[in-house]
């Protein structure tokens, strides 16, 4: 009992001994710079985590490349320049501590200018789906009190959901003559002073919001974030220093936002695109010699799916590193990515809540595709049964929560996920092996039960992406008088091919039991997807056959 009271007492002592020696490691500490430092952690201190980056970037890579979008290049100190006078535009505009500002951008220079500014006025930032309609825009603008809204002018139609007297700023337009109007980035950054800004009252804070698959996104504020906990998004994964990632993911997502900022963090390229197209991506990575890759699994996807003619096409031998993180990770599409591209997969498990719950190297995809790996420094994850009680068997499918330096407090609307043992819910069920990797099963809420049996589509839509005449599968669970709940299976084909419903149905009772067959097979031309690659089961309720 001492013993167990000592060790929960040296944990945290522990855990931040690991993860100084992590930032040492991937070099965002140098211990033989402690002005850096210094300098870095007392950045983002005083101006909030993306201002720190910024401004620590400027100091200590100065006129190396930061930015690429496809209308110029920003070095280090341009962003920091630019980002002080979008800072004092901001302030003679009307804004302050005391706003909120939303961004509805595309990923360009323009967005990453406007929270880097907003973080050094102190004001809250939110940032905005681009997959929003007009009601989901509304109904977030309200909740979250916005104050103003920089957006691109393709979304302009969208604001006229909000109040009118709110502010429009318009961050990118293609029409000639925009950059002129006086309501652009480019213009209120053109005249005020690019010198080091003052310190606000309090660091600027960030509201991320989650994927909203089944109703209006919930706001998951990050007002203060400690710089030694980006050690659990570096642990395992081995990001370079002062070399070039691609940023594919959209920054308004987790995943974008912060391996973005890592990337800055580590004096690297960010090479952004408003548009994902798998191919353009390929011309990018060979064009800027891209070392490594961040996006979505659906990205991922589209990527393999253009097929050796098309890949053979451009050099990718630079591409060191590919990390996946937003969505479940299927082990076909991680066998194809390894035989294509060889042992450079990563995949990122966790959520805009939970943040970092595990990652999983080449060499775990490798052994057991479509496992999630295991917890980085400063993460720990437990199971639990419905009765809240700690499932410590290997194999068992249970309830996963999270403990995270970097979980999030509570929504901005004052709900809260549960909680046990000081662990956060994470909202998935999933389980462990003997060897100490975790799977991911689905969601909590996506279970079904049909005829007393315990169903979760991921296992049958694994099972039916890996088929080669199809492109990929979603199943739900369908009223029925009988079991409660019938599978039903929708299935996108590859070109040309035509799946036959009663051989795919034979398929899967060859492969699992019984009653994971489903009863009935839908072909449609797509599966319905948020802007972050999320399967939006609601919307497969009433499907339309193509």
């Amino acid at each position: 009992m001492v013993q167990c009271s000592i060790s929960r007492r040296l944990a945290p002592i522990c855990t931040l001994a690991g993860s100084v020696t992590v930032l040492i490691r991937r070099g965002i500490i140098d211990p033989l710079r402690p002005d850096i430092t210094v300098r870095t952690l007392r950045a983002a201190t005083r101006y909030g985590p993306f201002a720190g980056v910024i401004a620590s970037g400027a100091y200590r890579f100065g006129q190396s490349p930061a930015l690429v979008d496809e209308r110029e290049t920003l070095t280090f100190a341009e962003v920091e320049g630019r980002s002080n006078a979008l800072a004092r535009a901001f302030l003679a505009y009307g804004l302050g501590p005391s706003d909120v500002i939303a961004v509805l951008c595309r990923d360009h220079a323009g967005l990453v200018l406007t929270t880097v500014a907003a973080n050094k006025i102190g004001a809250r930032l939110v940032l905005m789906n681009t997959g929003f309609a007009k009601p989901q825009l509304a109904d977030v603008a309200e909740r979250e009190r916005v104050t103003a809204i920089v957006a691109d002018e393709e979304f302009l139609e969208l604001l006229g959901a909000i109040r009118p007297e709110i502010p429009r700023v318009t961050a990118w337009s293609d029409l000639p003559g925009a950059a002129d109007r006086a309501s652009t980035l480019d213009r209120m950054i053109a005249g005020p002073s690019r010198a080091p800004m003052p310190v606000p009252a309090k660091p600027g804070g960030i509201v991320m919001l989650t994927s909203g698959t089944t109703g209006t996104p919930k706001g998951a504020p990050r007002d203060r974030v400690n710089p030694l906990q980006t050690a659990q998004f570096l642990d395992r994964i081995p990001l370079p220093v002062g070399e070039t990632f691609c940023l594919a993911a959209p920054m308004f997502h987790g995943t974008g936002l912060v391996m973005g900022s890592l990337g800055l963090a580590l004096g690297n390229t960010i090479v952004l695109q408003r548009k994902f197209d798998p191919e353009h991506t390929l011309r990018l990575i060979e064009k800027h010699r891209v070392t490594v890759l961040i996006l979505v699994p659906t990205m991922l996807q589209r990527i393999v799916d253009l097929g050796p003619d098309v890949l053979s096409r451009y050099d990718l031998s630079t591409l060191h590193i590919i990390f996946a993180a937003g969505s479940s990770l299927a082990p076909d599409l991680c066998g194809r990515v390894r035989e294509i591209f060889g042992e450079v997969l990563y995949n990122l498990y966790g959520s805009t809540e939970v943040a970092v719950a595990a990652v999983a190297n080449p060499k775990e995809l490798a052994a057991a595709p479509g496992t999630v790996g295991r917890p980085p420094v400063g993460c720990d994850i437990a199971l639990y049964d419905n009765d809240n009680r700690r499932i410590t068997e290997p194999g068992t499918i249970g309830r996963i929560f999270v403990s995270s330096g970097l979980s999030f407090a509570g929504y901005t609307d004052g709900r809260h996920k549960q909680t046990i043992d000081g662990r956060l819910s994470s909202g998935d069920m999933g389980y462990f092996d003997t060897d100490g990797l975790w799977f991911v099963v689905g969601r909590d809420d996506d279970m079904i039960v049909s005829g007393g049996e315990n169903v979760y589509p991921l296992e049958v839509e694994n099972l039916l992406s890996a088929r080669p005449d199809i492109i990929e599968a979603a199943v739900i669970g369908v009223d029925d008088k009988d079991f409660g709940k019938r599978l039903r299976a929708f299935i996108v084909p590859t070109p040309c091919s035509t799946p036959d419903e009663a051989e795919i149905k034979n398929y899967v009772k060859a492969n699992l039991a019984r009653y994971k067959v489903p009863r009935d097979v839908a072909i449609l031309d797509q599966l319905p997807r948020n802007a972050t690659g999320k399967l939006l089961r609601n919307q497969l309720e009433q499907p339309q056959r193509r």
